[in-house]
């Protein structure tokens, strides 16, 4: 019996592989093409206006507050509305100068960490990857201990559970970061043979340092204010998630543009191919600025923190054991986030740039796509999203460490933190704006091998077998599983039936 389950199991995987390779001979008479002459129509229309409504309101907001104590303390007299109940005012910080070049230190080593990092990476791929994986686990353990030393106590036990469950995860998923690696190092090989993408990663850079300019000149007039001490984290909370969606809008950007040059290259063949369309790049980035921006807004909002919450719920799920109560709890949650996930991840952004779709068909064709082909196994298994949150958290670690320091050299109380927690979101946007090349690069490469897998044979054939077994083996892995669940629910039963009444 068992051994009848495991042949239907294995048979059933290798066909998963089969039909796989059979929609790549379905398609391989050209028919699968990048639509760039197909007519392409605006989609969440209502996404873009909120997302420039709130860019442009936001950038009033911070004019008024950084100037409110530019070279003259409260401008525009706002301290009578920072009027506590005894009649008194807050103390004042002094004036929107004293700390916007604090911010600013922090978006040029953001911006140095970006480039410096693709530049590296083109060198030395592997290397670079595994030093940001082990020592982030390493940087935060030592930023908490001299949180500890500046008698910071809630922040060094915040970093001191960071570096904890940082290195949790690292050995949770230490078997599966040599696949990663390896995928890694082939996307950075496509990047890296796409120079004109790299072009677009530094100009997106500079674009977000500009608007940083503005943004920091709003938040150090915050830091400055005469409002209590709750008012002004509130105002930061608030000037933050604005930057973190801008962040990801931009990041999201560069993302379309990258994985529309990535899937044409893998079609074509190369991009000295004569088959490839002229002026390529600048189609991409016309669509992506235009009829597809209300989307790329659309989904910026939920995508990064929904992958995020998948990644955990996914680390908690393996490590339970055989607690069923809380088990089923998880269980619950894990089947909440995977309905979201076919909603709202990063591969429809591939689909925006092949497809013109809107967000939410673009999220659901490809996980349908990768659930009938069976990737969906092995992109669960890659950890390349996370490595590539290690860079940019450790960048962000990396850019607020040296702001932080800078202020705690001239003031030794709460600014420390407003400065430095600022500026980490800084350096973390900026250096994610240089990694996202990367992410493109890999979710288009998975993009390619589900819809057509000869695509990757005639780009790479030694990393086109080495997916397909590591596909099989996911495929067995999950089938192993699945049979010992099924025995386990067998064994359960009978021995319900067999407890008398």
């Amino acid at each position: 019996m068992n051994d009848s389950h495991s042949s239907s199991f294995d048979s059933a995987s290798k066909a998963a592989i089969d039909q796989n390779v059979g929609r790549s001979r379905r398609n391989g008479n050209g028919d699968l093409t990048l639509a760039t002459d197909i007519p392409r129509h605006w989609h969440d229309i209502f996404w873009l206006g909120v997302f420039l409504f709130h860019l442009m309101g936001l950038a009033l907001g911070l004019a008024v507050l950084g100037l409110n104590r530019f070279k003259k303390s409260d401008r525009f007299n706002f301290d009578r509305y920072t009027t506590n109940t005894t009649g008194t005012v807050g103390n004042s910080h002094g004036l929107t100068e004293d700390y916007w070049p604090m911010f600013g230190l922090g978006g040029g080593v953001g911006t140095v960490l970006g480039w410096a990092w693709l530049l590296l990476l083109g060198f030395q791929a592997n290397h670079m990857m595994k030093i940001s994986v082990h020592i982030l686990t390493t940087y935060l353990a030592v930023v908490s201990v001299l949180c500890f030393w500046s008698e910071h106590f809630l922040w060094g036990v915040t970093f001191a559970i960071g570096a904890a469950l940082q290195f949790l995860y690292v050995i949770s998923v230490i078997d599966r970061l040599p696949f990663t690696m390896l995928v890694l190092q082939k996307a950075v090989k496509m990047v890296w043979s796409l120079p004109e993408v790299m072009r677009v990663s530094y100009a997106f850079m500079l674009v977000m340092l500009l608007w940083m300019g503005l943004w920091s000149f709003g938040a150090a007039g915050v830091v400055a204010s005469n409002i209590n001490l709750n008012g002004r984290w509130w105002l930061l909370v608030v000037l933050s998630l604005s930057l973190f969606w801008t962040g990801a809008v931009l990041c999201n950007t560069v993302h379309v543009i990258v994985s529309g040059m990535v899937f044409l290259v893998l079609i074509h063949g190369g991009r000295e191919a004569a088959s490839m369309p002229p002026n390529s790049l600048m189609k991409s980035l016309r669509y992506s600025v235009t009829k597809s921006f209300g989307s790329i807004c659309y989904g910026s909002l939920f995508t990064a923190a929904i992958r995020t919450l998948r990644w955990e719920i996914r680390g908690l799920r393996s490590k339970i054991g055989k607690n069923e109560c809380l088990l089923c709890c998880v269980d619950f949650l894990f089947h909440l986030v995977e309905t979201l996930v076919r909603f709202f991840n990063k591969y429809a952004y591939v689909q925006i740039a092949v497809h013109g779709k809107s967000f939410n068909r673009s999220a659901r064709d490809a996980w349908e796509l990768f659930q009938s082909t069976g990737v969906e196994a092995l992109i669960a298994y890659d950890c390349s999203g996370a490595v590539l949150l290690m860079v940019t958290l450790l960048g962000g670690l990396i850019t607020g460490t040296c702001s932080g320091v800078w202020t705690h050299i001239k003031w030794d109380d709460d600014r420390v933190t407003m400065v430095g927690s600022t500026a980490m979101l800084m350096g973390m946007v900026l250096v994610g704006l240089a990694m996202v090349v990367v992410e493109s690069a890999v979710t288009s490469i998975y993009i390619c091998y589900a819809e057509d897998p000869l695509l990757i044979h005639r780009w790479d054939a030694e990393f086109f077998n080495q997916l397909s077994e590591a596909l099989h083996q996911r495929l067995q892995h999950r089938s192993s599983r699945a049979r010992e669940v099924l025995t386990q629910n067998r064994l359960n039963v009978g021995i319900q039936e067999n407890v008398p009444l």
